[in-house]
């Protein structure tokens, strides 16, 4: 198929799967109103878009979900425990996969994170495979709390283009978010839409990338 040589993957439902209707329902036992307004897989709250980026900590955040669910005396653990609970885990194999297409590919991941998040599937990932982090199976990892800018922004598919000399006709960008697909687009990347019946493994051999 295309000449790819560089590949650049998402990390939640790509790799590391995540459950909207869970945390939908635990922000629902919070008190948050309006839910799928607030928080949902097509869209969120700028409260979200903030932390994503880095722009709040983990204290302003948990403040704003108090203010939204309109109870003050929510705990820390309660927060983090709702927010978290979206987050499944990496399916067997999908490291293997990586490890893989390390050997042959420049890898890079391409993540919408954040501090509560990115602390509880770093902990996750060692304490079920005793892997630290993510670092080696990737040439660089980006996430947007770090990065200070998020998906669908342009800008931070430039960065990453830009900082690791990419050509857009030459890479590949899988994720499990249309909307993010279409930022890739516009630059010239070649996109892949990753979900629960074409998973990475199906996206894999769609592009004959371990052929």
């Amino acid at each position: 198929m295309q000449n790819i040589k560089n590949v650049i993957l998402d990390y939640g439902n790509v790799i590391f799967m995540i459950d909207f209707p869970r945390v939908r329902q635990a922000f629902i036992d919070l008190g948050i109103q309006h839910v799928d307004d607030f928080f949902a897989h097509h869209g969120q709250d700028s409260l979200f878009d903030s932390f994503d980026r880095g722009e709040i900590t983990a204290a302003e955040f948990r403040n704003g979900v108090r203010e939204k669910a309109n109870k003050p005396d929510l705990t820390d653990e309660q927060i983090d425990h709702a927010w978290n609970s979206l987050l499944i885990g990496v399916p067997e194999g999908k490291h293997e996969i990586m490890e893989e297409l390390n050997e042959r590919y420049r890898m890079f991941l391409l993540s919408n994170n954040n501090e509560i998040h990115y602390t509880y599937c770093m902990n996750h990932i060692k304490e079920v495979y005793g892997v630290e982090d993510n670092e080696q199976f990737f040439e660089k990892t980006y996430y947007s709390h770090l990065a200070g800018l998020r998906k669908p922004d342009l800008a931070i598919f430039e960065l990453v283009l830009k900082e690791n000399n990419l050509k857009p006709s030459e890479t590949l960008f899988v994720d499990d978010s249309p909307q993010h697909l279409e930022g890739a687009k516009q630059l010239g990347i070649h996109t892949a839409l990753c979900t629960k019946e074409h998973p990475l493994e199906a996206i894999v051999e769609e592009f004959g990338l371990l052929k």
